[in-house]
């Protein structure tokens, strides 16, 4: 369902301009700060988050949809609002994505590890499923997905997340290989971390405290502090405009220097 719309675009030469995006998530601190940053960069996106997700308020270039990226016949009716509105998506960035409860693998429950693994994982492999058609048709698109640094070294937190950020990072590949001889390019984003409310709820959940969970989290670094959304938010930039239009397969890592030390 359609809930805010905002017609046409505030820039005329931006990075981005004139092409059709969505992002998933775009209601999320991550999602909705690539989903600003490519509005304001000529871009019409369309930003797709759950029913009865709060939206930040209106912003131009930006048309809000419900979706629940778990539900094939949800996302099939978004992707058609989006086609019909706007036209087929030129960029697809899959920034939906949930953390689940902390624990050891042995913690968890069949519907733990079901609600995440149908977010994180199915629901990448869902829209990508519905959009890459159009693509092909074009012979030419951009997918953005969202993965994690923990997608490359595991951590002992959130095994589950974890697992689902992993296997993102190995379908993007995996359809990078498959859709290049269409024009179409795959990567993988590898957020650190970032100054969002995911975050903190991680480090709530953490069982040596808030504190120095983020201590031992980014102390370490050598840029020693959080990311911010619009830091992530610029990496997607490049990668949806045609400046990377030689760039696909590829681990964008933004992580202060986490997985270099």
């Amino acid at each position: 369902m359609v809930t805010a719309t905002q017609a046409g675009n505030p820039s005329k030469d931006g990075r981005v301009a004139g092409k059709i995006v969505v992002v998933t998530g775009g209601r999320g601190d991550l999602g909705g700060a690539t989903a600003r940053l490519l509005a304001d960069h000529g871009a019409t996106v369309a930003s797709l988050d759950r029913a009865g997700t709060a939206v930040a308020g209106v912003h131009a270039g930006i048309t809000e949809y419900d979706v629940d990226v778990t539900d094939e016949a949800s996302v099939v009716e978004a992707i058609h609002r989006v086609s019909a509105d706007h036209g087929s998506p030129d960029v697809l960035v899959n920034a939906a994505g949930i953390i689940g409860p902390a624990g050891a693998s042995h913690t968890a429950t069949l519907d733990d590890f079901d609600l995440i693994f149908d977010v994180n994982v199915k629901g990448v492999w869902l829209m990508t499923k519905h959009i890459v058609p159009g693509m092909i048709l074009k012979q030419s698109g951009s997918i953005i997905n969202f993965s994690s640094i923990h997608g490359l070294t595991g951590g002992r937190n959130v095994p589950l997340y974890h697992a689902t950020k992993g296997a993102v990072r190995l379908l993007s590949k995996s359809d990078a290989a498959a859709y290049g001889a269409h024009g179409i390019r795959v990567n993988s984003v590898h957020p650190g971390s970032m100054n969002t409310r995911m975050s903190r709820r991680s480090a709530e959940q953490s069982d040596i405290g808030a504190e120095a969970y983020y201590k031992q989290l980014v102390g370490g670094n050598p840029l020693p502090r959080q990311g911010e959304p619009d830091e992530i938010a610029y990496g997607v930039l490049y990668l949806a405009s045609d400046e990377s239009r030689f760039t696909t397969g590829s681990e964008l890592v933004i992580d202060g220097g986490y997985t270099a030390v």
